[in-house]
């Protein structure tokens, strides 16, 4: 215990041995630098003076990188008493055991998608599911490039937890429809997900009612529009107290 206080401490004075003034840019450091999110947010910073790329001193980590590597990043955080941006998708019951007790020491912000479209898109989506109700079927689509680890994108499982809560009810998916004699279970939420070429993301969200077709949609042109999404992201957690934000806490500030 006592090698692991003094472990800290030590990681602790790292991060935050030249603290941030005012006037001073945003330090962020990136914790998959070499990752396609983390030479995107490098370039995204880049064209923005209010933002350095710093590995060294930190006043918000950013995670993009595997599953295998939450626990590392969310020790680095609290070591170092600094918010996090965690963005990476595909991660189970154990990562969100793991993302809350971080979250009780500092600001944690979990992402599945960094856009601010996407976040306001998830809003229409509740509101949506509330006033349409259990009548009208969902169903959630999305395309992603064929490198795409993970299916369905943690983005179309935000979108199906966005509707079952405008519902008022657990998420129940649907996934991978396959045979004959199916019949879709009444309040289900479905799920398809399609891969190939260089897609960044496209995402749709069906409400499929007697006579008529609600459809709201997403098209992500390029990578960017994330990149720039963490980095407002980033800018919010500066100075937010211990606690789990989502990208919706980032617009409705």
């Amino acid at each position: 215990m006592e090698r692991r206080v003094i472990a800290r401490r030590s990681a602790f004075r790292h991060e935050t041995a030249h603290m941030r003034t005012a006037d001073q840019p945003i330090r962020i450091s990136l914790i998959a630098p070499e990752g396609r999110m983390g030479k995107a947010i490098a370039a995204a910073a880049a064209e923005d003076p209010n933002f350095a790329i710093d590995q060294d001193h930190a006043d918000v980590l950013v995670d993009f990188s595997a599953p295998t590597a939450l626990q590392a990043s969310l020790d680095r955080a609290v070591s170092a008493g600094v918010p996090i941006l965690i963005g990476t998708t595909g991660l189970d019951e154990l990562a969100d055991q793991r993302i809350a007790a971080a979250a009780k020491d500092v600001a944690v912000l979990r992402a599945a998608n960094t856009s601010l479209g996407v976040a306001l898109l998830t809003d229409l989506v509740e509101r949506a599911a509330r006033v349409l109700g259990p009548d009208w079927d969902i169903e959630v689509a999305e395309t992603h490039h064929r490198m795409k680890a993970d299916a369905p994108s943690g983005t179309a499982l935000l979108l199906g937890a966005a509707a079952a809560k405008g519902r008022g009810s657990a998420l129940e998916a649907e996934r991978a429809r396959l045979g004959t004699g199916l019949k879709r279970q009444r309040g289900a939420i479905g799920f398809a997900s399609l891969r190939g070429g260089t897609v960044a993301g496209d995402h749709d969200v069906m409400f499929l009612g007697p006579d008529e077709r609600l459809v709201l949609s997403h098209r992500a042109e390029n990578r960017m529009i994330f990149a720039r999404g963490a980095l407002v992201a980033a800018r919010f957690l500066v100075g937010k107290p211990a606690g789990l934000y989502s990208m919706r806490d980032v617009i409705g500030a």
